[in-house]
């Protein structure tokens, strides 16, 4: 376990302000920086944040800097609204900022030492420039300098031959290695987590007052972008597939901004599904249950509220199925909440590292809509292998709570990167020398030569 001998740096465009809350990324520094701060390290997230707030503050033990106000105040859209100012602001400015404030005089104790962690395309150059100032500075050596990719977004603007050079490269899964090895770079795998609270379970009064609601009719949930690559279109005419076997499905989704949602509900509507909207009208899950009132003849309600983490969990834990399957998922977050929240989670064989197919999640190799319909069949009809796989999916959530991914992976792969000096050796008296045996008395007798005589021993041999 580290101590306060760390001093960790996390780098990231995305966090925890609103302003800053963009998807997946906020999620994960948020989730990142607090277990690294139980863990006893110095604890610093450098992003981009709400121009309104105090420029620094302290948050849960984590310090918040957010950098480049100035820039966001006259792009009020969020984080990624004018991104190239940004971006050269903080490759620019941050770096020596952090250095010369935070970790010179950090190191100033011979046994301190420093990690600096940045996410994605946007913090590239920043890693780059903090290379160069620590060399100049001499303590390079004492600095674990990683940059993480957590999809392939912005690869073209990378300089890899230089990043690779500057720091080490990581990523959140094995697929997300091999998508690396294009680029002539071979990435170290340090997994995503997920945070403590989406274990908290919803109580079973709202679980069966759900499935009341629904008329217990199967249920998929699925909770993504309106992106291709999340595999709408899939989950449109699986429902179809189903109703075509006389089933009577129900898709609640809940989905993005994105412009593909237009083409997914035209999908619905052509395929003859009933499309209901709802906005949540109450946050958790009392509003998730008021959303729910007379859907009867509906195939697909569409939730335009975002889902709060109760209201997410008693969707995942009360849903037949999770649809989390994509043709392209780097890690697979959503899937693995839903298993956190005892949910049949139905991923695809991207990077969902986590998932064992029958034993604690669907796992979809194709595009077919029959695929599902088979094995979501012959889990329903196996409801003791459906309780089984439900309670391996919570099991297996467990081991990526943040705090495990930080104490089993990440601090031992920091600390075999910039290890601590070893501690001064223990002063140990010599034992006193044992007085020497005496050699002058033989402690056995030799034994007296016997002469035999020649004529004897030739007698004894002929008889």
């Amino acid at each position: 376990m580290m101590d306060q001998r760390w001093q960790v740096h996390v780098l990231s465009f995305e966090g925890p302000d609103a302003y800053a809350h963009a998807g997946g990324i906020a999620s994960r520094v948020g989730g990142l920086t607090g277990a690294l701060s139980d863990a006893g390290c110095d604890t610093h997230l450098w992003f981009i944040g709400d121009p309104a707030l105090p420029g620094e503050e302290r948050s849960g033990g984590v310090g918040l800097h957010r950098w480049a106000q100035w820039i966001s105040r006259y792009h009020p859209g969020g984080v990624y609204d004018g991104e190239e100012g940004k971006r050269a602001d903080y490759a620019s400015s941050l770096p020596p900022y952090v250095v010369e404030r935070f970790i010179l005089p950090y190191l100033t104790h011979p046994e301190h030492r420093v990690a600096v962690l940045a996410e994605e395309w946007q913090t590239a150059d920043a890693v780059l420039h903090l290379d160069w100032l620590l060399r100049r500075a001499g303590v390079r050596h004492r600095v674990a300098l990683l940059w993480n990719a957590n999809n392939t977004f912005g690869f073209d603007r990378i300089d890899w031959r230089r990043l690779a050079a500057a720091s080490t490269l990581t990523t959140v899964s094995r697929y997300m290695r091999q998508r690396m090895w294009a680029q002539g770079v071979d990435a170290q795998v340090i997994p995503n987590g997920i945070p403590a609270e989406v274990f908290q379970r919803p109580g079973a009064p709202a679980v069966r007052r759900f499935r009341t609601l629904t008329g217990r009719r199967p249920v998929l949930a699925k909770v993504a972008r309106w992106d291709p690559d999340k595999r709408w279109l899939l989950a449109v005419d699986t429902v179809v597939e189903m109703k075509r076997h006389g089933q009577r499905p129900l898709l609640i989704a809940r989905g993005g901004l994105e412009a593909h949602g237009a083409e997914v509900l035209d999908r619905a509507r052509r395929g003859g599904l009933r499309v209901v909207q709802r906005a949540l009208a109450a946050p958790g899950a009392a509003g998730l249950l008021d959303a729910l009132h007379e859907v009867d003849d509906a195939d697909v309600l569409l939730l335009t509220s975002r889902l709060d983490r109760d209201a997410s969990q008693l969707l995942f834990a009360a849903a037949s199925a999770v649809l989390a399957n994509s043709g392209h998922e780097p890690f697979g977050l959503v899937g693995l909440e839903a298993m956190a929240a005892g949910g049949v989670a139905c991923v695809g064989g991207t990077g969902e590292d986590y998932a064992v197919p029958g034993w604690n999640a669907l796992v979809l190799q194709s595009a077919a809509p029959a695929e599902f319909v088979s094995a979501f069949n012959r889990l329903a009809a196996h409801r003791v292998e459906e309780r089984a796989l439900r309670r391996n999916a919570t099991s297996t959530a467990r081991r990526y709570a943040w705090p495990e991914i930080v104490r089993r992976v990440l601090l031992p792969r920091l600390a075999a990167m910039v290890p601590l000096p070893d501690p001064a050796p223990r002063t140990v008296a010599p034992a006193p020398e044992r007085p020497p045996v005496p050699v002058s008395v033989p402690l056995r007798a030799p034994v007296p030569a016997v002469r035999v005589p020649r004529v004897a021993a030739r007698t004894a041999a002929a008889g």
